[in-house]
């Protein structure tokens, strides 16, 4: 794939609401990534000014009494969030799953392209929605990783 191809899927990416795109040329796959703007700072707002206790707390564990600082993921786009991978498959996570910076959380479907809603930063699920294969709006919690 040449360099102006590249760019030409670099421009489109930039100007359209999508956050991933994939791309496969003949042996060679391009995949373009963005987050969208103020989706970071929403979520770094929400680390330092809430918290939330972990689930071993909930759980009536022992752990330290202090409430542990959490990061929110919230829905890029407007559309249909999808928990599993397809109809009948476990879902990507679950509550209290470690996960890695970069891993596949959610899927949501809008305008029949599917974008990947991928962990931010590595940690533990603590709080999931409720929501599956129904829609979401912009800017709604999804996920909370401690």
């Amino acid at each position: 794939m040449d360099l102006l191809k590249i760019k030409t899927l670099i421009d489109f990416v930039g100007r359209s609401n999508i956050t991933e795109l994939s791309v496969t040329e003949k042996d060679v796959t391009v995949r373009i990534f963005r987050s969208l703007p103020g989706q970071e700072a929403a979520a770094e707002t929400q680390q330092e000014a809430g918290s939330t206790t972990n689930l071993a707390q909930d759980a009536g564990a022992d752990m330290p009494s202090r409430p542990e600082k959490t990061y929110a993921v919230k829905a890029s786009v407007f559309g249909v969030l999808h928990r599993t991978p397809a109809p009948g498959e476990p879902p990507f996570v679950a509550i209290g799953d470690e996960v890695e910076e970069g891993q596949t959380l959610f899927i949501i479907e809008a305008m029949k392209v599917f974008n990947t809603i991928a962990a931010p930063r590595a940690g533990r699920i603590t709080h999931l929605t409720e929501i599956d294969d129904g829609e979401v709006e912009t800017g709604d919690l999804l996920a909370e990783i401690a």
